[in-house]
């Protein structure tokens, strides 16, 4: 095997693992953000353990960081949360859940 071969296989396990920690955080935030939508539709319990489950659930096919976002801001319109609350509330997820998976790793 030739210093080019391991450095290749290097990177695929590179970028295999940045893979699967960005699926990790992308489902982790979303569920944090069902949660906290949830919240804010006055949910508590099984009631927000599911609305936060189903947005994981539909976010693992094909949805997108948008698709998300125009969900959950088009079921907390009626409280008055703005598309741009729930796009920050969503980062502020994904920073969350970043810290968490590393704090797992220990």
């Amino acid at each position: 095997m030739t210093t080019f071969d391991k450095r290749e296989q290097g990177f695929e396990a590179k970028f295999a693992h940045d893979e699967e920690l960005m699926f990790k955080a992308a489902a982790r935030s979303n569920k944090l953000l069902g949660l906290w939508a949830a919240g804010q539709l006055g949910l508590s319990g099984d009631a927000a353990s599911n609305y936060a489950t189903a947005l994981v659930t539909d976010s693992l096919g094909s949805q997108t960081i948008d698709e998300v976002v125009n969900k959950v801001s088009g079921d907390l319109a009626a409280r008055g949360v703005a598309r741009e609350q729930v796009a920050v509330k969503l980062q502020e997820c994904l920073h969350q859940a970043l810290a968490q998976l590393e704090a797992d790793k220990q």
